[in-house]
């Protein structure tokens, strides 16, 4: 291509290569400046149907005007050559800054906010980007963050030939690069900004611990840990890194989209003020957008004030007679594994199967933070304290338990843990029968959340309270095959599908 013509670009020399294509340096000599193009693969845009859809999203995305996303010029066709034009960015991949070792915390904070910001733009337009990785990233001269190849990962997807250790492409499969791709890319979920914001996440941790979030070799392993491992926390890689920046970074890594940053405007607002609560942020903005009228404010002041100072000071026990302790200050829970308390190693899996369906009703009301499964299983078995575990976790209360199975009954143990305070805020046992299991975890969901005081909307808690009987042999059969699964190997799959079929 070096000395070619396409349409009036002249091309002059290679600048990378990827599964999405070729980019060159090349001349405009209509406006005489020089440019980037893309040169599609072969066959990328095969028919006319799919060529119309390409143009019109390189449409969408060529009004994207932002300082830190690299602009689109054209898209056009030469000798049955297609290719994309775009702002020609100096600089550095933030690959090529990160190949020299971690950067430095105010480095990270910085490109961050930039990469955050223009993902925000980028999304209030509809538009994702689907394969933010350090090599998609420039940074100038100047420290400036560009945003490169802007929804080619959508555009593009099911262009064959793609090397399979760059980017995963199947039918029904979100095009991207592993290992920045988030769960729900690899399984074909629905995509909203939050799969952006955690692939911005997994950047992050590039940039901040000099190595990839998840560093395994080979891809079937990296899909295996993106779905079900927790990354190892990055204050164990880099040492000194600040709880702040670790807690920011984690947050954008949860596997599941609901306790991410909601936006990129939130990630960017984080990495600005990374030492401001979050509950600070959400009552600014709540404050914000109810605006009360200033004569409400004037009457109510006085009142407020000296509510808070007698709250604030808990005078006479009154804020936790009222309160009942502050429990509902606390919108953060794990629930660690429970024990199996038949001895059968045979029925760990239940006990495990137990621990996965509380989480996931519990996952269930919005207004709660709940952590993942696979980072509340990696306490399996710990003799840490409840105290070190909700700190590494960034939790205020634990949910912690044990199951007994015996015959067609099952009995649980649940108790609910103000970790901050070090007390018990409930404990009860639930006996049923096997078919009546999903009834018995809706009744604990609904007694934690009681517990823990948030405020649940109609639909979720109708949610909670459903549940429906179950065939015990089949639910027997699905628990052993989510454990199996659980286990990411050759082996563990082939077992898995033996107990679902």
């Amino acid at each position: 291509m070096i000395g070619a013509t396409l349409s009036h670009y002249k091309i002059l020399e290679p600048l990378g290569a990827g599964g999405m294509g070729v980019v060159y340096r090349a001349r405009d000599e209509r406006l005489e400046r020089d440019v980037a193009i893309k040169v599609l693969p072969a066959g990328a845009l095969a028919d006319e149907a799919t060529r119309k859809q390409f143009r019109k999203e390189a449409l969408a995305l060529s009004r994207l005007n932002h300082s830190h996303i690299a602009t689109v010029h054209d898209f056009d066709s030469s000798e049955g050559v297609d290719f994309l034009v775009m702002e020609l960015v100096a600089g550095r991949t933030l690959s090529e800054e990160i190949a020299g070792g971690p950067l430095t915390e105010g480095d990270v904070r910085r490109l961050g906010v930039q990469l955050a910001e223009g993902l925000a733009a980028a999304h209030r337009q509809g538009i994702l980007h689907r394969d933010i990785k350090p090599g998609n990233l420039k940074v100038t001269p100047e420290g400036q963050l560009k945003i490169l190849d802007f929804g080619l990962a959508k555009v593009l997807n099911g262009i064959s030939g793609v090397s399979a250790t760059e980017t995963v492409s199947a039918p029904g499969v979100v095009a991207g690069t592993l290992p920045y791709m988030s769960p729900e890319q690899l399984t074909a979920g629905s995509l909203d900004a939050r799969s952006d914001v955690y692939s911005a996440g997994a950047v992050l941790y590039e940039m901040a611990c000099g190595r990839k979030a998840f560093p395994q070799e080979s891809p079937p392993a990296v899909v295996g840990a993106i779905l079900g491992q927790p990354p190892t926390a990055p204050h164990e890689v880099v040492a000194g890194m600040s709880p702040a920046l670790e807690r920011i970074i984690l947050r954008c890594l949860e596997k599941i989209p609901a306790h991410r940053y909601g936006t990129a405007g939130e990630l960017a607002e984080a990495l600005r003020h990374p030492d401001r609560p979050q509950t600070q942020q959400r009552l600014a903005t709540a404050r914000a957008q109810r605006r009360p009228a200033r004569a409400a404010l004037l009457a109510t002041a006085g009142v407020l004030a000296a509510l808070s100072l007698v709250l604030g000071l808990n005078i006479g026990g009154l804020r936790d007679r009222t309160f009942g302790g502050g429990a509902a200050a606390i919108h953060s829970l794990a629930v660690l594994p429970l024990v199996n308390l038949s001895h059968d190693p045979e029925q760990e899996y239940f006990s495990d199967g137990m621990t996965d369906e509380l989480i996931t009703r519990l996952a269930q009301i919005g207004a709660l933070r709940v952590i993942s499964r696979s980072s509340a299983m990696q306490y399996k078995g710990s003799r840490k304290s409840l105290r070190a575990i909700a700190k590494e976790l960034h939790v205020g209360m634990v949910v912690e338990g044990s199951v007994m199975r015996s015959g067609d009954m099952v009995r649980i143990t649940a108790q609910l843990v103000d970790v901050l305070r070090d007390r018990h805020l409930w404990a009860e046992s639930y006996e049923r029968s096997l078919s009546n299991v999903l009834g018995l975890q809706s009744d604990i969901a609904r007694a934690i959340v009681e517990k823990v005081r948030v405020r649940a909307t109609p639909a979720e808690r109708a949610r909670l309270a459903s549940a429906r009987s179950v065939n015990p042999e089949a639910h027997k059969a699905y628990l052993a095959g989510r454990a199996s699964f659980n286990e990411f190997s050759g082996e563990g799959f082939r077992n898995a599908i033996d107990h679902y079929k």
